[in-house]
């Protein structure tokens, strides 16, 4: 199922095209998107989201339609979508630079998107991962921003190449690592780890993307008397800690049961706790 609207508010036929062929973002990636979870016509967290495609656009020295046109859009779809048949549904923002050679107008669109099988397998019985090297160390992203290491851009080709690579081995997830040894992301979520009473992800300063779904969480924590911290941490906490989670819009707050082929804590309470957390800010 898919349902697509321009950004001034009209649908479009999801199955007719829509971009150029000398679209920026077809030719090279250049673009940002963001991927939002709406559930029974509520999308959650849709103001960080925006925020953070607005600092993607920035770090990309990229215009970017006003906020009203997203909003606009997105809620030309929720109100196409037919909830009755699905109660969930991924919200996708997507925006290039425009053509090759134009005069740099932006081209977005919004774009509602079931939420598969596959998705739902992971949030109920959890994930196996493998770490990866993402080939930098940790203090890169102040020393070379035109990496854009923290921005959600439309590259994606080296994230899919991971889970391909993960697939190959036998897991359903990555978790990426630095040069220096520090745990980064997974190519798609958040890593959140779970130490005690208190809750723990990566800074955004490593060159991770900041977290909605994780924010989202830990403001839940935060408000239930739980401790938490945005922090470096090493590879070794994935194995020594009471719980790993990959935190996602669309995947909410997975349980990590293995890494790299070694079982790990993954405790059904504590992760109903964890979960429920999240699921009360809602």
């Amino acid at each position: 199922m898919r349902v697509l609207a321009l950004l001034d508010g009209t649908l479009a036929d999801p199955e007719a095209p829509l971009f150029r062929a000398d679209d920026l973002g077809v030719m090279r990636g250049d673009g940002c998107f963001e991927t939002i979870l709406v559930v029974n016509r509520e999308p959650r967290e849709l103001g960080p989201h925006l925020d953070r495609m607005e600092r993607s656009a920035r770090l990309m020295q990229m215009p970017l339609p006003d906020r009203q046109a997203w909003e606009r859009a997105g809620q030309a779809v929720i109100d196409a979508w037919p909830w009755d048949d699905e109660p969930e549904m991924g919200l996708k923002f997507v925006c290039t630079r425009g053509i090759d050679g134009g005069d740099g107008t932006p081209h977005g669109f919004a774009m509602g998107m079931d939420v598969g099988p596959e998705t739902k397998r992971k949030r109920d019985h959890g994930v196996e991962v493998v770490t990866l090297d993402r080939g930098y160390p940790s203090d890169l992203m102040e020393r070379a921003p035109w990496l854009l290491l923290s921005a959600k851009t439309l590259s994606y080709a080296v994230n899919m190449a991971a889970l391909r690579e993960a697939e190959s081995r036998g897991a359903d997830e990555v978790i990426f690592t630095s040069s220096d040894g520090v745990v980064l992301e997974g190519p798609t979520s958040t890593v959140v780890l779970a130490q005690g009473r208190k809750l723990l992800t990566t800074p955004p300063t490593s060159g991770v993307l900041q977290g909605t779904t994780q924010g989202a969480l830990f403001r839940a924590a935060e408000a239930a008397g739980w401790e938490t911290e945005v922090v470096n941490f090493p590879v070794s906490a994935l194995f020594e800690s009471d719980g790993v989670w990959l935190a996602s819009s669309i995947r909410k707050i997975t349980q990590v049961r293995a890494v790299d082929g070694a079982s790990i804590k993954a405790d059904e309470a504590l992760h109903t706790d964890i979960a429920g957390l999240y699921e009360s800010n809602y």
